[in-house]
């Protein structure tokens, strides 16, 4: 047993069979030799023998394929570029297309030459014209007489280069880009050649707003109506196409159109400002605070009536509001329950002081007020409006009104007006004392504004009527000498609003009597106005409709029964059928049969023989006097009518000789 289980230890392993493949024999043993059959090893192989096992096995998957589907490989070999040879063949196509070029130019400078030789060879006879000598090309043979003048050229140059696509339409670049307006006097660039008077109502217009694209106009007056004006709607009888009164029994005070133009802020004597769209109707109303807190800054709106109010220039959904209770609110249109942000100014003792006038600068980083005690105070709109950028007491008279405030267009200067009858220029680089004091300029509303032109140059406002003044006017002061460039008398009342629409080049003028003026230049100023004034007005035909009710009967004799209501089209086709309720005209005379006439004769001779019967037909185109001479001769031989009557009396007619003719006697005077 011992033996068997020795001999049983000793055969070799069982293995499943054996891969032969054509590897090279190496000079490992014969322990190696043994580790190839069977499963083989678990240790590490040669890198060598594991490429020459997948190359081996790739030749048998081909012609496998091969075998079966027919096909040797499975598509062609990738090209081998080489690089260094592409360049090189890309240098010699480069210098070959050298040469071609410069032997076409050489070519092309040899006939120039040739022909210069051949007309050198003309002679010139009689002196040139000016400007010309016989070295420069005769290209202009066929021009007479001597050459163009240089200045009439540039002239026209000019000219073409003003003139745009359409004749007579105006353009921006025409108004802006003119060196001429630069040159001109500061009276001159003012735009009033012509005017337009539109009738807003019978109460002063303290409020005026102008879109940005100058289409619309907007005024508002303290009878609480804010009429819409569009100007490219209206004709030459300057009506608005609606007016209403958003704030109810309030004075509308201010007005303004947002950045976009899209909708239009209210500021009425009420503590709820209102947003409306370009059509007037209302978007959002912001809420009115608690009455009962001290604190405003815990309120979430105004609590007493507003002021003023403006947008954000560059922040279409912000704009802000000013009250008498003391403080500035900023808002959102998207959030009209609770204020963004409170602005509390303060006098110098640190009491609470009301602003009258608010704005915010041309690049919205700065918010600006004027206050009741005469201050104007600035902040940051970018920090928290804690503590004051900028802030100058006494600016005008304490306890009065500064009426507006206005940045220019550049942003370095501020221009106040006050209720003190004065206009202050400010710098604000040096924001301590005013630049210059304009006096004597009376103020009776709190709405009086101020503003620069579009160029800095002038400044502006109006004047108020003063016991034994007669019109009202709107002055002009120069921003650099500080004097009077001229006025524009207005009208017979106060000058309260203005407004110089940078794109338009119109200015707008709200007055005390109810009347909105508008000053326009027919070559300087574009649109606005100008689009009315061409435009005839066309009375609207009105018609009266009156509607009778209909009583339904229908057991009522057909006497007393009414006629069903039909469409008024049905109705005017059976109406026109009759030609008394269609007052149808008499029908034309013909010749022939039919008209009123031609069935009793178309003349006096054919009526009278038709009447008497004694024809029936009568040719209507026959001449009367030949058809009676036809019966002379019958009616001489046998007399019918007049001869038989005197057959007794007078057989033989003794008619008047012509010698007799003459005057009458005198009649003999009755005997007595």
């Amino acid at each position: 047993m011992g033996d068997n289980k020795q001999v049983k230890m000793h055969k070799k392993p069982i293995s499943f069979g054996k891969i032969k493949f054509n590897i090279p024999k190496t000079n490992e043993g014969d322990n190696n030799e043994a580790n190839t059959s069977g499963f083989g090893t678990f240790g590490r192989t040669p890198i060598q023998e594991h490429k020459e096992i997948e190359e081996i096995a790739e030749d048998l998957e081909n012609q496998h394929v091969q075998q079966v589907m027919g096909i040797k490989n499975f598509g062609k070999k990738a090209k081998n570029f080489d690089l260094d040879e592409l360049v090189e063949q890309a240098k010699v196509n480069a210098q070959e297309a050298n040469k071609k070029r410069l032997e076409a130019e050489a070519s092309m400078v040899k006939e120039p030459e040739t022909k210069n030789d051949d007309k050198n060879d003309e002679e010139v006879i009689g002196p040139l014209p000016p400007g010309l000598s016989q070295d420069d090309d005769d290209d202009d043979d066929d021009v007479i007489g001597p050459p163009i003048p240089p200045e009439l050229l540039n002239k026209d140059d000019k000219t073409k280069g003003k003139k745009g696509d359409k004749d007579g339409e105006d353009s921006y670049d025409e108004l802006s880009g003119d060196d001429d307006d630069e040159n001109l006097p500061l009276e001159k660039r003012i735009p009033n050649s012509h005017e337009v008077e539109m009738l807003h109502g019978t109460k002063a217009v303290v409020a005026l707003a102008v879109d940005p694209s100058g289409a619309r106009l907007a005024t508002g007056s303290i009878d609480y109506d804010v009429s819409f004006w569009d100007f490219a709607g209206m004709d030459s009888s300057m009506r608005s196409f609606r007016t209403l009164q958003p704030c109810e029994n309030h004075p509308i005070k201010a007005l303004q159109y947002s950045t976009t133009g899209d909708s239009i802020l209210v500021v009425s004597g009420a503590a709820q400002a209102k947003v409306l769209d370009r059509d007037g109707f209302e978007v959002l109303e912001c809420v009115k605070g608690d009455q009962y807190i001290t604190d405003m800054a815990k309120t979430k709106g105004h609590t007493a009536a507003l002021n003023s109010g403006c947008w954000h220039p560059h922040i279409r959904e912000e704009f802000m509001t000013c009250s008498q209770d003391g403080t500035l609110r900023l808002w959102l249109t998207e959030n009209p329950k609770q204020h963004k942000a409170v602005i509390k100014p303060r006098q110098q003792g640190g009491l609470k002081t009301n602003p009258t006038a608010c704005t915010f600068s041309r690049d919205g980083n700065t918010v600006a007020c004027g206050c009741f005690d005469g201050s104007i105070q600035m902040w940051d709109h970018r920090k928290n409006f804690v503590n004051t950028t900028a802030c100058v007491r006494d600016c005008h008279q304490k306890q009065s009104e500064i009426s507006s405030i206005s940045y220019s267009y550049l942003g370095s200067y501020l221009a106040s007006r006050g209720n003190d009858d004065t206009l202050k220029i400010w710098d604000l680089r040096n924001f301590r004392k005013p630049l210059h004091v304009f006096g004597d300029l009376f103020s009776r509303y709190e709405q009086t504004d101020c503003a620069f032109s579009p160029d800095d140059t002038l400044v502006f406002t109006g004047e108020s009527l003063q016991r034994g003044q007669d019109i009202g006017k709107l002055i002009f002061y120069n921003t650099k000498t500080f004097e009077q460039t001229t006025h524009i008398d207005v009208t017979k009342s106060h000058v309260i609003k203005a407004i110089w629409h940078a794109k338009l080049n119109q200015i707008f003028v709200g007055c005390g009597n109810g009347v909105v003026k508008c000053y326009f230049d027919q070559k300087k100023s574009l649109r606005g106005a100008k689009l009315c004034i061409v435009k005839t007005h066309r009375k609207k035909h009105t018609m009266e409709v009156v509607s009778a009710q209909q009583i339904i009967t229908p057991h009522a004799l057909p006497l007393f029964r009414q006629e069903k209501l039909r469409t008024s089209k049905k109705k005017m086709e059976k109406d026109r059928l009759d030609p008394v309720k269609s007052h149808r005209p008499d029908l034309p005379i013909t010749s022939g049969q039919g008209g009123r006439v031609a069935a009793s004769g178309s003349t006096l001779s054919s009526f009278v023989i038709r009447n008497l019967g004694l024809s029936k037909r009568v040719d209507d185109e026959q001449d009367p006097r030949e058809a009676i001479l036809k019966y002379a001769k019958e009616a001489e031989e046998n007399p019918f009518w007049v001869a038989p009557a005197y057959k007794k009396t007078q057989p033989q007619p003794i008619f008047q000789s012509g010698e007799e003719d003459g005057p009458s006697d005198a009649k003999k005077p009755k005997s007595s």
